[in-house]
């Protein structure tokens, strides 16, 4: 048994359907045990990443977990795998934990999940993407008023990717031996920035789209109303001040799966109903 925290999520609810697909037995945790976004065949489970205690008949009879990070109570929940029987644990991390820079708030959850999981006893593989293409789901309110998409970080490329990428990658890590004590980057296929997403997008969509650069204060006020300012400041030292690089695309993806990753023209076109 295989059980996928944040399964109705964007990379959960993947790896869940990528699971179920390669007939492969889930147990996907949700909040109250009962989502209609699980697959039919999924079972499922109620708990909270938050509080460890409530994980425990969930964890009962798993295999292996997929973990997600910045919960708190984490060292707890490890412990409770373990003594579950647990024998193995695929967390999803982000590329810019591999910077040990504690003072920027985004890496810093990151890496201290890594440190708990790797601390842990438990075998362990860490997926480290670069930014997602469900990102873009984030327009979805401006196309509904008109053709006009607005966003931060206009000069910032990407080498997104697809969910659907991450979840193969921890499907088969999580269901195949060798991939203990492996920290897998996984990319995109090609570098993107914001324009050239609404440019792909409004092909799909069939819609003349046009794209505006948010300005630095703007962005800024937006996100502020929306998330800690720690968290904030985070994201503006990625792209802004450079401190991220997730321009390069990376061959893990292929050369793991043994295919290529899919291209955002490609994500755009099985969630084009989103944007109706």
């Amino acid at each position: 048994m295989f059980l996928v925290t944040g399964a109705t999520g964007n990379i959960g609810g993947e790896l869940v359907r990528a699971l179920a697909r390669a007939g492969q037995p889930a147990r996907a945790l949700t909040r109250d045990g009962s989502s209609t976004e699980v697959p039919d065949g999924v079972e499922q489970a109620s708990g909270d990443l938050n509080d460890p205690e409530s994980l425990r008949p969930a964890l009962a009879g798993a295999r292996a977990m997929f973990l997600m990070p910045g919960y708190g109570g984490a060292a707890q929940t490890l412990a409770y795998a373990r003594e579950a029987g647990v024998e193995h644990v695929v967390m999803l991390s982000g590329n810019s934990a591999g910077s040990g820079d504690t003072s920027n708030a985004v890496s810093a959850y990151m890496i201290e999940a890594e440190a708990i999981l790797t601390g842990s006893g438990l075998p362990w593989t860490i997926v480290r993407p670069y930014g997602f293409m469900s990102n873009t789901l984030q327009w979805i309110p401006q196309l509904a008023k008109g053709d006009l998409v607005t966003a931060p970080f206009a000069g910032v490329a990407i080498a997104m990717i697809d969910p659907y990428d991450i979840a193969a990658v921890a499907a088969l890590a999580l269901t195949t031996p060798g991939h203990e004590g492996r920290i897998y980057h996984v990319t995109g296929p090609e570098p993107l920035r914001p324009a050239d997403r609404v440019r792909i997008l409004g092909t799909v969509l069939g819609r003349d789209l046009t794209f505006r650069p948010q300005p630095d204060d703007e962005a800024r006020a937006e996100m502020t109303a929306a998330m800690p300012p720690e968290y904030v400041d985070a994201f503006f030292s990625f792209y802004v001040d450079g401190t991220l690089d997730e321009s390069a695309p990376l061959p893990t993806v292929a050369g793991l799966t043994g295919r290529p990753p899919r291209t955002f023209r490609q994500w755009s076109q099985a969630h084009a109903a989103a944007f109706a």
